[in-house]
């Protein structure tokens, strides 16, 4: 409030102005009242200010506070606004005993768990919001080492695979972990995958299937979608060739650097026989001995993952078999020398194909590609799968390029990055179409320039995924 002198200077009283022989006029009475109602309003209203503070009394006992839901606001629709595009209610975790308050629950793979259906089970019926097509849910588990690669532009090239993964994952709704840590000290390279896969499956009871996709391979068909109907009766899923498998006896019948498997019991059970075999047993060097005499192309000595696996179909089929799916008739994943002469054909073919349908070269939004990704399998129901068609293959795995190391055949990788430049972001639903060979030119001139010195070529197909 101004002081009674300020107040005064400006609204000289009826007595002054009187003192000064002037004539009071109808004007000045108005005023004088409108001044003293206005005055009178705001005294009235800093009295109530002070007395509603005065009155009110904090609670400073937060134990005996308690504060009621306005009953306006149902708790539904406060679940409703937590909930994502997607409808999963990312923000509800019932107070109710689960699996996750077991003190032994230990995420590392020297830890039995017992009776995981009934535990995911449990826990999803805890949390309604994941059951709706929880068994359509897929993540995307992918890794490479901590460390910075040895090859110069190692750390470039697996950015580039995992733009390539994430990428896809957005385009199709699925969620996607990359670890760089060893999850155990002793499961390193190609062995690294299990503990990282065993991890995700606890953290992510929601997942019906965990996908393993190593850190160099790349998604070429970012329309094509897993036909999970196909595995409905299956735990296991990966690419390779029965006749490779049972009759020849091959280590490279399959391929173990992809593979799609069900968060299920029957997975952690199978995990812990096949870890079994590796580095971190004490009986390591004597599985690599039994794995080169059942599979006698397997040229080096150590234990591996994928002779592993072939070792598990051809002496425990019985027990494991029957839910393993050896995925034959499409590029669940693909050999990419053997990919990278038929890319021209099949872009060209594309191409046609796109300029005959103006419905396929309509431009839309990300969010609905799936609908124009279905639009397109009319149009390719006579372009068969595999090795012999001219659809893009699913997955191109750059087996023996080693891009992290460097330990590679020097001309192999000079393919592999062209490979990368021209075909790898251009079928991405023709949305980075401004992507050009430019961004690539620095690598193929430090990779031709000699300026790192690859080590000669594995003798293995190179199916590691921490390289």
């Amino acid at each position: 409030m101004k002081s009674p002198e300020i107040y005064q200077s400006q609204f000289p009283s009826p007595m002054t102005r009187n003192y000064g022989g002037g004539r009071r006029t109808s004007l000045s009475i108005a005023s004088d009242a409108f001044l003293f109602f206005s005055g009178a309003v705001a005294s009235l209203l800093l009295v109530w200010t002070f007395s509603t503070f005065s009155n009110h009394q904090p609670t400073t006992n937060f134990e005996t506070q308690t504060l009621e839901p306005k009953s306006s606001v149902s708790v539904v629709d406060n679940v409703d606004c937590e909930r994502t595009s997607n409808g999963l209610n990312l923000h509800y975790d019932p107070p109710d005993q689960n699996f996750y308050d077991d003190p032994s629950l230990s995420y590392t793979i020297d830890k039995p768990i017992k009776n995981w259906d009934e535990k995911r089970r449990e826990w999803l019926k805890l949390h309604p919001s994941f059951g709706p097509n929880s068994d359509e849910r897929v993540l995307v588990v992918s890794g490479s080492q901590s460390q910075p690669c040895s090859n110069p532009i190692g750390d470039h090239l697996l950015l580039r695979f995992f733009k390539n993964k994430v990428d896809y994952c957005r385009i199709h709704g699925y969620d996607i972990f990359y670890n760089n840590v060893l999850l155990h000290p002793q499961m390193h390279t190609f062995w690294a995958k299990i503990p990282a896969v065993r991890a995700a499956m606890l953290a992510h009871p929601e997942s019906e299937w965990i996908w393993w996709v190593d850190s160099d391979a790349a998604f070429t068909d970012m329309d094509f979608k897993l036909p999970l109907h196909r595995y409905k009766d299956h735990n296991f899923v990966v690419h390779g060739w029965p006749e490779l498998i049972y009759r020849k006896k091959s280590w490279t019948s399959l391929n173990a650097g992809v593979f799609l498997i069900r968060n299920s019991q029957w997975a952690l059970d199978f995990m812990d026989v096949w870890s079994g075999m590796g580095p971190q047993t004490p009986d390591y060097e004597k599985w690599g001995e039994i794995l080169r005499e059942t599979c006698k192309d397997k040229s080096f000595p150590e234990s591996d993952d994928q002779t592993g696996l072939v070792y598990l179909l051809l002496k425990e089929k019985e027990k494991w078999g029957d839910k393993i799916y050896v995925e034959g008739e499409y590029y669940f994943e693909g050999y990419w020398l053997e990919i990278v002469e038929t890319l021209e054909n099949i872009t060209a073919k594309y191409n046609g194909v796109e300029r005959g349908a103006r419905r396929l070269r309509r431009r839309h939004a990300e969010k609905v590609s799936e609908g124009y990704s279905a639009l397109w399998e009319t149009y390719l129901k006579d372009a068969g799968y595999g090795k012999f068609s001219w659809r893009r293959p699913f997955i191109t795995h750059f087996t023996g390029c080693q891009p992290c190391s460097g330990q590679h055949n020097q001309m192999f990788c000079v393919i592999m990055v062209l490979y990368i430049a021209i075909y790898w972001i251009l079928p991405l639903c023709h949305l980075y179409r401004s992507i050009t060979l430019h961004d690539y030119q620095s690598i193929v001139t430090l990779l031709m320039s000699g300026s790192f010195n690859p080590v000669k070529k594995s003798k293995r197909r190179g199916y590691s995924v921490y390289n």
